[in-house]
């Protein structure tokens, strides 16, 4: 059988993916569960983060959501499986059923965007009707189902677009409920031109209030004429997070090097305000109770059976263009969720 991996190289140059033959499953231990793969999403690889805890390898293991025939699942950190394979080893902490309802790529492809929405949004900010939350890039397929989940829980949501494309994809999502068609996005602010200030606007929809959540998808931590690609320039200022959260407001960063000045911790210091930091690994990484782990999946899949969750997903992608596809990846060029279909 073929497995992809990531071909680590000199500092400085490309990662290189590539398929290479493994040898037959070693014996199954106790928990074990052999799954054969139907489906696999693709996601960016943290080489940096794997280097910090010491799982930084000369071939890295790609594909980590997968479903399967009877079961699916994420595969822990520290695998040595590719989910880019025929069959592979899973333990059984890691695996969930799968409703008949759900197709294998819509599996595979939200696990990952939903485990991140879960922390997020139940485990670092508590979302509850009533609230207020703001769903930076609320097009990816992150932001898609935070934004789906945000207003299952009864919360008001706004979202960034960094294009119209992404605008008219906002404004057309609706709630999986017939006869409603109140969007499930209470404002979209576009931010593509450049001209839109989103501390002003997230003041003005809440009445000068503020939000009570921020997801962001990124933020500026210098001036403008500093930052130097094109994506920087739609990222609001972590001032401008300052500035529009609510008291006792809650903003979630995956902005992994932040940095806070006097005056600014000050600032949430007065309002009341928290920052927490949304790791994607972070299920794996801490002692948390797999009891809660496999109930987020649990419900990730029911939310899939019930509609609730509607993916951002790309066409399927057969294996043969697993490489080229996973390379597009890991330079943040897709737009939607990569899953390749077996």
């Amino acid at each position: 059988m073929k497995a992809l991996y990531c071909q680590q190289n000199s500092p400085g140059e490309e990662m290189t993916f590539v398929f290479q033959e493994r040898e037959n499953l070693p014996p199954t231990r106790d928990n074990d569960v052999k799954v054969q793969v139907r489906a696999c999403a693709l996601s960016w690889i943290d080489t940096k983060l794997l280097s910090e805890i010491k799982l930084e390898k000369e071939l890295l293991p790609v594909g980590r959501e997968i479903s399967g025939v009877v079961l699916e699942g994420i595969l822990p950190l520290d695998s040595e499986e590719s989910g880019l394979c025929e069959v592979i080893l899973v333990h059984e902490h890691y695996l969930v059923r799968k409703p008949e309802k759900v197709c294998w790529v819509e599996a595979a492809g939200t696990v990952r965007d939903g485990v991140r929405a879960y922390t997020a949004l139940h485990y670092l900010s508590q979302v509850s009707p009533g609230k207020t939350v703001l769903v930076m890039d609320g097009a990816s397929p992150f932001g898609t189902i935070a934004i789906q989940l945000a207003q299952h829980r009864g919360a008001k949501v706004i979202s960034t677009a960094y294009s119209l494309e992404d605008k008219q994809y906002l404004e057309r999502l609706r709630p999986p409920v017939e006869g409603i068609r109140q969007p499930l996005v209470a404002r979209v602010i576009d931010v593509s031109n450049g001209k839109i200030d989103v501390a002003e606007s997230c003041l003005e929809e809440t009445g000068g209030l503020g939000v009570d959540i921020v997801l962001d998808a990124g933020v500026k931590l210098y001036s403008a004429e500093d930052e130097s690609t094109s994506k920087s320039q739609l990222l609001p200022h972590k001032h401008d997070i300052i500035t529009l959260l609510g008291v006792g407001g809650h903003w979630i960063t995956t902005e992994k090097n932040l940095q806070m000045d006097p005056p600014d911790s000050h600032t949430l210091f007065l309002k009341g305000a928290t920052i927490s930091f949304l790791n994607d690994e972070i299920w794996n990484l801490s002692n948390l109770q797999q009891g809660k782990y496999l109930s987020i999946l649990e419900d990730i899949m029911e939310k899939l059976s019930s509609s609730i969750f509607r993916p951002q997903l790309d066409e399927p992608i057969p294996l043969y263009e697993a490489k080229v596809s996973m390379e597009i990846v890991q330079k943040n060029q897709a737009r939607k969720r990569q899953v390749i279909q077996f």
